[in-house]
């Protein structure tokens, strides 16, 4: 199909920024193999707003539709294999194929959702709550990422987050 053609395989070590802050997204990331976190900083403080893993896109979604540098970042947390596609080489397939656009749509939609589960979760949840469910979703994130990125997204401390895995 047309899309391989768009495909670039990336061999993407350790720690190293997909996107840096202030950056227009322009390149959808589908993590073939890895971790990669979306961060940003907020007073000086390093704060991670998602995860990704094996077999996942990786997109700023906000800077990819609206033209403008994103206050977030990409990186990649561990030696990673990536497929990144230029978006607007990507989006001028729809026309011919339709079916991609819808799928396309679907994943974005499957995002919103993570999003407002996300702030759903910080909203009613407790820490230790919002920490059983990310070891649901991704058991072996104890494995993959630091520990100081997990307690950023659980909106915690480091300290808190040694006392709630004590509990476990």
């Amino acid at each position: 199909m047309e899309i391989k053609h768009l495909a670039k395989l990336q061999q993407v070590k350790k720690n190293a920024e997909l996107q840096p802050i202030g950056h227009t997204c322009k390149t959808i990331y589908f993590l073939k193999s890895g971790v990669a976190r979306i961060y940003y900083f907020k007073e000086d403080i390093d704060i991670t707003e998602s995860f990704s893993f094996d077999n996942s896109i990786v997109v700023r979604y906000e800077s990819l539709f609206n033209g403008q540098p994103s206050k977030k970042a990409i990186q990649v947390l561990e030696d990673s294999e990536i497929i990144s596609l230029n978006a607007s080489l990507f989006f001028a397939l729809f026309d011919r194929f339709p079916e991609l656009e819808k799928l396309f749509n679907i994943i974005v939609r499957e995002a919103l959702i993570d999003n407002i589960c996300r702030v759903e979760s910080i909203q009613f949840h407790t820490a230790e709550e919002r920490y059983n469910a990310l070891i649901k979703e991704a058991p072996d994130v104890l494995k993959r990422v630091p520990l100081k990125f997990i307690a950023s997204f659980l909106g915690i401390t480091p300290v808190s987050l040694s006392r709630i895995r004590g509990i476990h």
